[in-house]
Formats: structure tokens, sequence, C-alpha cells
């Protein structure tokens, strides 16, 4: 498919048929969509956790439990569940900064030092800018994660498969079920992938997109 079929065809599937599974040659590009997505000054502050059997999905699934048991279906019934997880203030801390320095270096991406250095400057600008003046490093964070939840998304339409990205689950559970916080994580989205089933009724087959005009989104000067 070309980028506008894959636009057309991909939709948030809300019915998933649990007799059909990614195969292990697409989940190594979707592994790959998660690990290559940008971020501002390439922070990389996530975490994944990818559920593809039985019980991963189970333990998954006690993030729907209650007001969220509507969602319930669309992880235990999908090929695979990732739950998008940011760094918290606490973990994207110095230590974390040089990690990534040392990484990059190793890496080849520092031609010289003065180069290493101005990153490493750089990554602690934009940090303090977010902490101090802005006051919002933990957003920031998180705005970097849903970054790479919408290329996922559009990446994982290319390869034909189809996905739910789902705010509605009980994070604080989930924190606990995969103990995030005392690792310096707190999860987000959870994104459950796999194949929609004929009887789909959000299938762009049955329900057109329906999105604004054009000539009320853009402004063309």
């Amino acid at each position: 498919m070309n980028l506008q079929e894959t636009l057309n065809w991909r939709y948030t599937t809300k019915e998933f048929d649990p007799t059909k599974k990614i195969s292990d040659a697409d989940m190594v590009q979707v592994k790959n969509l998660l690990r290559m997505s940008p971020s501002s000054v390439n922070l990389q502050p996530w975490h994944f956790i990818i559920a593809e059997t039985t019980e991963g999905k189970a333990r998954m699934a006690k993030g729907t439990k209650g007001f969220f048991h509507f969602n319930e279906p669309k992880v235990v019934n999908a090929s695979a569940v990732v739950l998008f997880c940011s760094k918290t203030s606490e973990g994207a801390d110095d230590a974390y900064f040089k990690h990534l320095l040392e990484l990059q270096d190793k890496d080849g991406r520092f031609p010289n030092e003065d180069v290493k250095n101005g990153m490493y400057g750089a990554m602690n600008a934009f940090a303090n800018i977010h902490k101090y003046d802005l006051k919002d490093y933990q957003h920031w964070m998180e705005k970097q994660v849903y970054l790479n939840i919408g290329s996922f998304l559009l990446g994982v339409a290319s390869l034909e498969i189809d996905a739910t990205a789902m705010e509605g689950i009980d994070v604080k559970a989930l924190d606990e079920e995969f103990g995030l916080r005392e690792k310096g994580f707190t999860s987000l989205v959870a994104v459950s992938l796999g194949y929609r089933t004929e009887s789909d009724f959000n299938s762009t087959e049955k329900t057109p997109k329906s999105r604004l005009a054009e000539s009320e989104i853009f402004t063309e000067i």
C-alpha cells in the first residue's frame, strides 16, 4: 500500500480475531518501530512491556478491570499488546544522560569530544528548561512517548497489522503489576495489535472515516 492507502486502511480496531497471530518476522519489525522512534535530544525516555502469551495478556488485562472493563476483550483477544511507559522525573537523571551519551559515543555519533560535550550540554539545557522554566519535565517526557505512539500506529498499519491505542487503562494497577515506579517508569497507553474481524463495527468498510475539511484545518501562507 502507498501512504494514502495505508491511512485509509487503518482504523481503531474494536474487535480482534483471537485465532490470528502476528508472525515472528513481523514482530521483529514491530519492535524495531518502537526502538527507532525520534525523541527530543534523543532522550528515548521510554520502556515497553510486550505481551504475546496468554499469561502475559492476562497480566496486562489487570489494567482493564472495573471502569475500564470494556477494553478487556481488546487485550485478551489481540495477538500482542504493547504497554508504553514513560520515565519519571527521578528516572531521567544525570546518570541516565551520561549512559545515553556513552552509548551514542560507542555507536559513532560523535566525531570528536567537542560534539560529545555539546550534546551533553544540549540534553541538560532542554531538561533544565522543562524542569525549572516550564515546570513540565514529566509531561515533556510523556510527549516524547506519544510521538512514538503516533509513528508506531502508522508503522504497524504499513505492515497491515491492526492496532488499538488505549488510554482507558488503570495505570496505577499496571504500574504495580510490573513494578514500574520502583524502576523509574510509569505506564501511559496500551496498544493492542492483531487482525480485525469481519464483524468489527468500526471497520472503514462499514463506518467511513470522518475528518475535518482541509479548509478548516490548514492555513497556507
